[in-house]
């Protein structure tokens, strides 16, 4: 149907009469299930999955609920990290009757979101309370999309389930590409914990875990963490879940020097590329006026291969912005978002090449996490020392050029204009000038000056895998570890980890009862 029958209840409803050969009083309500656009041609069509109740109220509700049991006093089990992975992890472990311990280095998310919001002002970052970690992970304020293809891994619809419990948008339930939106994610995270609170579990906020208990180095019996407001050294005892998140590289290095098994892994490194909303908007819904009233900010997807490694667009933000990503001093990271709306003058995604550990010199599981930082401080030089992005136009780095200004953008803490073509590793530079020159072929009016690139993209993923058992998910070394989600190498996405966590859950409870 048009976007306008699709966007508007009364118009959708006469369709659906029309469509049936039915008396439209009659329909009392009409159910999305499934929402798509196909913008293949030049006149745009939504198609959608519907559930129409003729002279019925639906009895059912558009989610299922799911009964959070006390479990105080139960066996405990920690989970280090509170972002999608720990928070689903802990959620699960309340339904199978066992008691979460969350220990989350990070504030709280209304606490976190104030340390965010200082970064540009002072050109600074909080180790402990930033973009990537706090209350929610590194999920929490950077866009909320929930678009994930892992569906062999487990349930997507629970996923989707709880977070609509949780005060989530119906809408995810329905969208091809469902989304919260940067703005309305947190209040969910809050809720969630408080679910967790309410039913026996306990949240530890500000409170890094700085070792693992073990015992004769086979075995963990729990963390020992330093609580940050108060210096003070604290023990949490029971099984781990470890869901630090891809960022946590002191748990590597500490990891690695406690000798539990760990192995380098490939991760994807480019820029951030911005161009005006409006400009994809009408390249992609292939209309010069834009998307109009009814249609959504446009996404794009691309892919290639160049010189053997893949060259693709990543975390695609309609309407968003970009944020500074980065974990400590030094560093310039960046990472994109989106609010639920859309609404922004600019779309952004992540514009990566694939990078393998054979790519990298060195030996050991960390050296791709070395190379990584060396990015990152590289960036910050180019940058001035600041959390200004290094940026030039996307014609220019195409064509080998310095640009002598830059559009404006997104980027709160500023863009430096920078040589990113000189300066970016060549395995980088050439394979993305060439995937560029490939995407403007496809898609017209999409190489263009009007875009700016800005360095460092660097976290796509971890550059670790924690090694755990297939069958098990425990550590292939450690009895009781559950190396967890993203930050343990095994989840790609919001989604995706929360799933790891629910399975992680379930084999924790098998662990204490076998």
């Amino acid at each position: 149907m048009t976007p306008q029958t699709a966007a508007e209840g009364d118009r959708l409803r006469l369709y659906v009469a029309k469509q049936e050969g039915i008396d439209v009083r009659t329909i009392t309500e009409v159910r999305v299930l499934r929402k798509s656009i196909d913008a293949r041609q030049r006149n745009i069509a939504v198609n959608l999955k519907l559930r129409v109740y003729i002279g019925e109220e639906p009895q059912e509700s558009a989610f299922i609920p799911i009964d959070y049991p006390c479990v105080a006093g139960a066996r405990r089990v920690v989970v280090v990290g509170e972002g999608p992975a720990g928070l689903f992890a802990a959620l699960r472990l309340i339904e199978l009757g066992l008691c979460p311990v969350v220990v989350e280095r990070g504030k709280d998310v209304r606490a976190r979101k104030r340390d965010i919001a200082s970064i540009p002002r002072l050109q600074k970052v909080d180790p402990e309370s930033n973009y990537c970690f706090g209350e929610g992970g590194a999920g929490a304020y950077s866009d909320g999309k929930l678009y994930t293809r892992s569906k062999k891994r487990g349930n997507v619809d629970r996923i989707l389930n709880i977070f609509c419990q949780h005060g989530a948008p119906l809408s995810i339930l329905s969208d091809a590409h469902p989304h919260i939106g940067t703005d309305k994610l947190p209040r969910v995270i809050e809720s969630m914990r408080n679910t967790i609170i309410s039913a026996g579990g306990e949240v530890h906020h500000q409170t890094r875990m700085d070792a693992l208990l073990l015992d004769g180095g086979k075995r963990v019996e729990g963390i020992a963490a330093t609580n940050l407001a108060t210096g003070k050294t604290v023990e949490f005892r029971g099984p781990v879940i470890l869901a630090t998140g891809h960022s946590a590289r002191d748990v590597y290095g500490y990891l690695h020097s406690a000798g539990v098994a760990l192995e380098a892994k490939g991760i994807a490194v480019g820029v951030r590329l911005e161009h005006p909303s409006e400009l994809i908007d009408k390249i992609q819904y292939h209309n010069p006026n834009g998307r109009g009233r009814y249609l959504p900010a446009a996404e794009y997807s691309f892919v290639t291969q160049v010189e053997g490694r893949g060259v693709y667009s990543f975390c695609m933000c309609p309407g968003g912005f970009v944020i500074p990503a980065a974990t400590s001093h030094g560093q310039v990271v960046v990472n994109g978002m989106s609010p639920a709306s859309r609404a922004g003058r600019w779309s952004n995604s992540g514009m990566v090449v694939e990078t393998r550990p054979a790519d990298i010199e060195g030996d050991g599981p960390l050296k791709v996490m070395r190379w990584q930082e060396r990015l990152e401080r590289l960036c910050w030089t180019q940058a001035g020392m600041r959390q200004a992005a290094p940026a030039q136009r996307m014609m220019d780095f195409v064509s080998g050029k310095l640009s002598y200004d830059l559009p404006r953008s997104s980027y709160a803490p500023g863009l430096v204009s920078s040589p990113l073509h000189f300066w970016l590793p060549d395995e980088i530079s050439v394979r993305l000038r060439r995937g560029f020159e490939e995407f403007g072929r496809k898609s017209r009016g999409f190489l263009t000056n009007e875009a700016v690139l800005m360095a460092i993209e660097t976290r796509t993923s971890a550059p670790v895998r924690i090694r755990r058992d297939a069958a098990t998910l425990m550590h292939i070394g450690v009895e009781g570890l559950f190396p967890c989600g993203e930050g343990a190498g095994y989840a790609g996405g919001i989604v995706s980890a929360a799933i790891d966590g629910e399975r992680c859950a379930e084999m924790c409870l098998q662990y204490i009862n076998a």
